[in-house]
């Protein structure tokens, strides 16, 4: 996916100003960058949610729908209430496509809990609960806004590895926006840097996944340099 001088304004503020990079296909690429950066704005745009100057794939973004084959994870999950946690993988796919449900629940440590509701669910298993809808449903591109921010660390570690296991058992195309420079270290083979709405640095991290949460790779340092400047 080939982006080109995407430009969104919201009145006289400019989001983001003659983005332009290619997606690395079936590779995790991570967004970040300070509070109004437009990370969240270039995760629409590439939902085909929002309208924007630019194009993708050559195609005019002003003009653009929802995309077809986009699965977005959210940080507050966003589950049905009342539905089960069954129910609420089931809305998400085809009924031919039901019976991958009960391995899936199993892979995310949710096995026997089909018929909770998202009430009866910590945070973490309403987390786990997403994850599994995200990745279950079709998708060439998967996008992640923030999924593991209010989790504490441990929880934040075990997802981390969960999302890189499923990953390569998948091999989607992820574009993962945060705020954690650990997060995007251990998670990512690219980083990009927004600020002022437009990418800053753009640092390819090519260790193997998964990767120690506690020895991080060392583009984790450039990350947090880069984030530390002055605009």
């Amino acid at each position: 996916m080939k982006l080109e001088h995407i430009t969104k304004r919201y009145g006289e503020k400019v989001a983001l100003s003659e983005v332009g990079f290619e997606l690395e296909e079936g590779k995790i690429t991570s967004v970040l960058g300070e509070s109004g950066a437009g990370k969240t704005t270039l995760l629409n745009i590439l939902a085909g949610l929002i309208p924007c100057e630019g194009s993708i794939d050559g195609a005019d973004c002003a003009k653009q729908r929802r995309r077809e084959g986009v699965s977005y994870l959210f940080q507050d999950c966003k589950l049905l209430p009342n539905l089960t946690v069954e129910g609420n993988l089931k809305f998400v796919l085809p009924e031919s496509e039901w019976g991958k449900i009960g391995g899936m629940l199993a892979r995310v440590g949710l096995g026997g809990r089909e018929r909770s509701r998202p009430r009866e669910l910590s945070g973490g298993e309403k987390q786990r609960v997403a994850i599994a809808r995200a990745f279950l449903y079709p998708h060439s591109l998967l996008l992640m806004d923030e999924p593991f921010a209010s989790l504490d660390l441990s929880l934040k570690r075990s997802l981390i590895l969960l999302v890189g296991e499923l990953w390569e058992e998948r091999g989607s195309t992820v574009v993962f926006v945060t705020h954690d420079v650990r997060e995007a270290a251990l998670l990512s083979h690219r980083a990009l840097v927004l600020r002022g709405g437009t990418v800053r640095l753009d640092l390819p991290i090519p260790s193997p996944l998964p990767r120690d949460f506690l020895d991080p790779p060392a583009e984790e340092q450039r990350l947090i340099e880069e984030l530390l400047k002055e605009a």
